[in-house]
């Protein structure tokens, strides 16, 4: 398997409601890419999400691209997230890549996108 299969797709946080950001993961010269999800409570903006991500990855040897933030709520006790809204900075992500993205980390859970700002 390839290094970039061990990188996690999701890393969000267990409960609440906070900002995400959509990442393209990418070899430097093109070739292997791959999208992954990053959420947490402790961003206060989407580009602190990034500035956390960036540099883990470029150790890796990948070069980040944000696609787009949002918002992610999660419910563990009911097993649902939604997915919505958008960043200032860096535009809507495509929630449907996300939820795609989510379904597969989260395969008891009922995962819906709007574009609802709230």
């Amino acid at each position: 398997g390839s290094a970039m299969a061990a990188v996690r797709a999701v890393e969000i946080d267990p409960e609440g409601t906070f900002k995400y950001i959509l990442v393209r993961l990418q070899r430097p010269g093109g070739g292997e890419q791959r999208d992954i999800v990053r959420g947490t409570k402790a961003a206060e903006f989407h580009n602190h999400i990034f500035e956390k991500v960036n540099p883990e990855m470029e150790k890796l040897g990948y070069e980040c691209k944000c696609l787009g933030g949002g918002k992610i709520e999660h419910n563990s006790k009911t097993k649902k997230i939604r997915v919505f809204g958008l960043s200032t900075g860096y535009g809507k992500a495509d929630h449907s890549v996300t939820v795609e993205i989510l379904k597969k980390e989260y395969t008891d859970y009922e995962i819906t996108w709007s574009d609802d700002k709230k």
